[in-house]
């Protein structure tokens, strides 16, 4: 039905994807993986009409298509439901659900006959909330759930999901699992994307893989393969290890340490234990709700657990709220350093000082303008930030420099603890290592240091161990020889080890 052939696209002299292919058949449920940066989004951005490629072809039922938009690919049977949502926020779920192709009773909507249509996919989806009520009131489980509502509605002969299940509870996934049955049946062409290989093993027919922007692995019969074989093709090769992080001090053993006993959350995860002493990296991974994110969400106050206890370094209890947690010593270093951290309108030394000086008031209750200025200086020289001075608004710098501005507010505050969630997410590759320097001299400097990322290189180069979580548990921890990417993949997914 749809065929992708030789797809290639450049972005600045650098090859996203290099002869691209798939072929997608009616009634069968085809998955597209591969790691992050890969060429997945390149691929469905190719196949939606959101983008056109410097070369190669698209052939529909045999006839060669151009598609010069997203309108223009849903003209010829493709839709796509994208990670990104693209809904109207301040419109009621009906609006969302028909854009630019509303029936009509004469000049006016008919929002009757649109109801009627709506009203089974919604039921079938389990989402059975008002059709008037606008979409910002809605959770982002719910707004996922319209989004592939608003699909099914155009009845398209292709549906490409870009990873459908990564903000839906269990029971959404499962009933949006159902309704890839009734596509099968329908002869709908379903391009699956997802991170969540049990997920792939259950649901596809095929498999298609994507590595540095080639084609590794192409419409493989998924009935062939091991999830092994699957992760050998995203990753290539198991690498030797050719460096390990630095040695803890051995007197980090009794010494102050983050401590999780029997620690559980309600439905989020259960009997975790957890020790990270001071001069540890250590990092927690899983998919998407697998339970290891709240791990930090409970060291930093923003969680509390429904059993067991979570005590800082000095035996000291986290106090409830992040501002409390932050005065204990806690530092939290987020990869949305525009929409969490950062003042992007502000000179640099004032985000610096943002906490140590104004937070903590740890330079007393008048601070000069003079002294944070020097201040931010210091971290400008020693993380070598590439600015103007420390007078440039932080919105001006480049994204691998605005996050060395948020690791120098956090360090500034000499912190016990050092939180970090995907604190390299977007940054270049010379940027990256000079904050994985930053993140060795703070360990080396007595920081506890937990550390949660995507980016699994990141981890196995980093980390001294690394707990994944697999279903709110901790399934295995990783060390030595067992500390690669091919081993987290295959533990986030099956929960399995050796």
């Amino acid at each position: 039905m749809l065929r992708a052939q030789n797809i290639t696209k450049t972005y600045g002299g650098v090859t996203a994807l290099a002869d691209g292919a798939m072929n997608i058949e009616p009634g069968s449920v085809h998955a597209l993986l591969g790691e992050n940066g890969a060429g997945k989004s390149t691929m469905v951005k190719v196949l939606a009409g959101t983008i056109r490629p410097d070369a190669g072809t698209l052939t529909m039922d045999g006839r060669p298509v151009a598609f010069h938009s997203t309108a223009d690919a849903v003209r010829h049977g493709v839709a796509v439901v994208s990670q990104e949502l693209n809904l109207f926020p301040d419109l009621d779920i009906l609006a969302n659900l028909f854009p630019l192709r509303e029936p009509r009773r004469g000049p006016f909507l008919n929002r009757r006959a649109m109801a009627d249509a709506a009203r089974p996919i919604l039921t079938r989806l389990g989402l059975n909330v008002d059709l008037r009520t606008l979409v910002r009131e809605l959770s982002l489980g719910q707004r996922q759930l319209v989004e592939i509502a608003r699909a099914l509605l155009a009845e398209p002969r292709v549906l490409i999901l870009d990873e459908p299940t990564s903000a839906l509870d269990r029971d959404g996934s499962d009933r949006l699992l159902g309704i890839l049955e009734v596509l099968r049946e329908r002869q709908v062409g379903v391009v699956f994307v997802s991170h969540i290989l049990e997920e792939v093993m259950q649901l596809c027919d095929t498999i298609t893989v994507l590595r540095d922007g080639n084609t590794v692995l192409s419409g493989a019969d998924r009935a062939d393969l091991r999830i092994d074989d699957i992760v050998s093709a995203m990753l290539g090769p198991r690498p030797d290890r050719e460096a390990a992080p630095p040695p803890v001090p051995p007197q980090a053993a009794n010494g102050p340490e983050l401590r999780l006993d029997k620690v559980s959350v309600d439905e989020v995860m259960t009997g975790v234990d957890l020790r990270v002493h001071a001069g540890e990296i250590i990092g927690v991974t899983g998919l998407a709700g697998a339970g290891h994110l709240a791990v930090l969400e409970l060291v930093a106050g923003l969680r509390r657990p429904s059993s067991g206890t979570v005590r800082l370094p000095g035996d000291r209890p986290v106090p409830r709220g992040l501002r409390r947690a932050i005065g204990a010593g806690v530092a939290v270093v987020s990869g949305d350093r525009r929409g969490r951290g950062l003042m992007l309108d502000q000179p640099i030394w004032q985000n610096i000082g943002q906490v140590r000086s104004i937070g903590l008031s740890r330079d007393g209750l008048v601070v000069r303008k003079s002294a944070l200025r020097g201040r931010a200086r210091g971290h400008v020289d020693r993380l070598r930030i590439r600015c103007r001075d420390v007078d440039q608004r932080v919105g001006l710098l480049s994204g691998g420099n605005q996050q060395k501005v948020v690791m120098a507010k956090w360090l500034d505050a000499s912190p016990a603890v050092l939180l970090l969630d995907d604190p390299t997410r977007g940054v270049d590759v010379g940027a990256k290592a000079e904050i994985h320097d930053l993140i060795r001299k703070a360990a080396a400097d007595g920081a506890v240091v937990l550390l949660a990322s995507t980016d699994l290189e990141e981890l196995a180069e980093l980390c001294h161990s690394v707990l994944v979580f697999y279903r709110g548990q901790v399934a295995a921890r990783l060390s030595g020889a067992d500390l690669d990417q091919h081993t987290i993949v295959r533990v986030s997914n099956t929960g399995e080890h050796g």
